[in-house]
């Protein structure tokens, strides 16, 4: 799942208000102007030697007027010069038709969503994993990794953040306290994220002060950022020893790890953060299929398919969902796993598989994989076992889907899949089912695996699915290949969108029915 390196003979992404390109050399396009700029031999008269060099700077410049700007920034032809890739063989949706970008950094809805987040589902969290308070340290160079989502992003000085639970259940409420040293603590009030911010008085640390509001409150159980999950992980060893100082001893003792109250809080999202991944799962698809319609059969790579993608990402004006040198991943021949795009070129009789993934607003991030079949010299469709395969795989991503209702184990819903893998004569595959995704690609949350053969469910793969869940998972089917004289295997493993609801899953984009069938020209 990546980008090769970068070709010389690829132009740059197409930007939405260029109106002039400029060389690396000289003040002219070198698009419209070829070779070196003119240089005038130096006469005797110094004013003949200046009007004529006007004169031929003038008449230069009449020559090498500049491109005029695309009247559409973002059609993909532009972001397919100079690449071994056709015009499309066949219609597919386009992934924005605006004019501008489709998610403007000026139009980030994340203070709002985090506000709702805090105030709507941090207390049923707490409540879930049985928490009181929650204390977190922020500084900035070495923040905690949840600093965005408490809202300490931009802390400076040490700043402790308090999160103390009310009532109980789904009811649940928070109050929050931010101590904070005073050049922060005015910009953490005018943002107006936490009930109540406070300067250190003179002589005292944040983290007496905190010390002191846990003691008043009663709280039993108080969570601390320590932990296996990295991302519950935030308290160094140098800190925990601060706040074990400051605490003492009778509130040492009640500290407890947050991971649980990570994952009940992150893994959960918003309606609206749910519509921000369903408009972004239909681009990240949308775009694939415009890489498809592209294929040249013979001509285009694999890599060639991934930096078109990379170039629609810029024109779009959105990011990597995971290491940027893996995404996407483009595969053509046998299984390569997370990997990056290489140089093998398509033929007839390929399954390609591209597992792509953009992030949006810095923050939502998708993951998509569409598979298509290369249409060998005379064929109109697909040989009867590679269509076989593909229906297996269909019907197992569908088992998976009916099976993901509340309050279902994950580990369940990788088994339904299993069933239909093992009646349809699928080889085993190691990879889990699925896997939550929102704010990174492997999200928090429930596991959709454990029941590969040989394998103990993991503790995550034992959480029930909540309304507000959202995963990426795939439909199986593995079977053996050569590929040139060496033994491999191919496997379908179309991934696709969903989010809990009430009701069960809810596709955040309409599933792939059909393999996309790729022409020969």
């Amino acid at each position: 799942m990546g980008a090769p390196p970068p070709s010389a003979a690829i132009p740059e992404p197409v930007e939405a208000t260029r109106t002039l390109r400029v060389g690396q050399s000289g003040r002219f396009p070198r698009s419209t102007c070829s070779g070196a700029p003119t240089r005038f031999q130096p006469t005797r008269i110094r004013m003949a030697r200046s009007w004529i060099m006007s004169a031929s700077i003038l008449l230069l410049a009449l020559a090498c007027t500049p491109e005029p700007p695309v009247s559409d920034p973002f059609d993909p032809a532009h972001a397919a010069e100079g690449l071994a890739l056709g015009p499309p063989a066949f219609d597919v949706p386009r992934a924005w038709s605006g004019v501008d970008v489709p998610f403007p950094p000026s139009e980030r809805p994340w203070g709002a969503i985090r506000e709702e987040r805090i105030r709507s589902l941090l207390g049923p969290a707490m409540s879930r994993a049985g928490v009181d308070a929650w204390i977190l340290i922020l500084r900035e160079n070495h923040n905690d990794p949840l600093a965005l989502h408490v809202g300490g992003e931009n802390a400076g000085g040490q700043a402790v953040f308090l999160f103390f639970r009310e009532g109980e259940g789904e009811e649940a409420r928070v109050r929050s306290l931010a101590i904070s040293p005073g050049g922060e603590a005015t910009a953490l009030a005018d943002v107006g994220l936490h009930d109540e911010v406070v300067v250190p008085d003179a002589g005292r640390s944040a983290l007496d002060m905190a010390a002191e509001a846990l003691r008043a409150s009663g709280a039993g159980a108080i969570a601390v950022n320590s932990s296996a999950l990295a991302v519950a992980d935030g308290l160094s060893h140098t800190l925990r020893l601060q706040l074990e100082r400051a605490l003492g001893a009778d509130l040492t003792a009640r500290l407890v790890s947050s991971e649980e109250l990570v994952v009940q809080w992150l893994s959960v999202k918003t309606e609206s953060e749910i519509e921000i991944l369903a408009r972004a799962a239909e681009i990240t698809e949308a775009l694939e299929l415009e890489a498809y319609a592209r294929i040249i059969p013979g001509v285009t790579t694999d890599a060639d398919v991934a930096r078109f993608l990379k170039r629609r990402m810029a024109q779009l004006g959105v990011g990597d969902a995971w290491a940027p040198d893996q995404n996407p991943n483009v595969n053509s021949g046998p299984d390569r796993g997370h990997s990056h795009a290489t140089d093998r070129v398509i033929r007839g009789g390929d399954v390609i598989q591209t597992d792509f993934g953009i992030r949006v607003w810095d923050l939502w991030v998708t993951d998509i994989q569409r598979f298509a079949y290369v249409l060998a010299p005379g064929e109109s469709a697909p040989p009867e076992a590679i269509q076989s395969h593909w229906e297996a795989a269909r019907r197992g991503s569908r088992a998976a889907f009916e099976a993901m209702q509340p309050g279902v184990l994950a580990v369940d819903v990788d088994r339904a899949q299993r069933v239909v893998m093992e009646e349809a004569g699928s080889l085993p595959v190691f990879w889990n089912t699925g896997h939550p995704v929102g704010y990174w690609a492997h999200d928090v949350g429930p596991s959709l695996g454990g029941s590969q053969m040989s394998r103990t469910p993991s503790p995550h793969a034992q959480r029930a699915l909540l309304p507000g869940h959202v995963f990426a998972f795939d439909g199986f089917f593995s079977w053996p290949i050569v590929e040139e004289g060496e033994e491999a295997t191919k496997t379908i493993s179309v991934e696709e969108m969903v989010a809990i609801t009430l009701d069960g899953a809810r596709w955040l984009v309409p599933p792939q029915e059909e393999l996309v069938l790729i022409p020969q020209r």
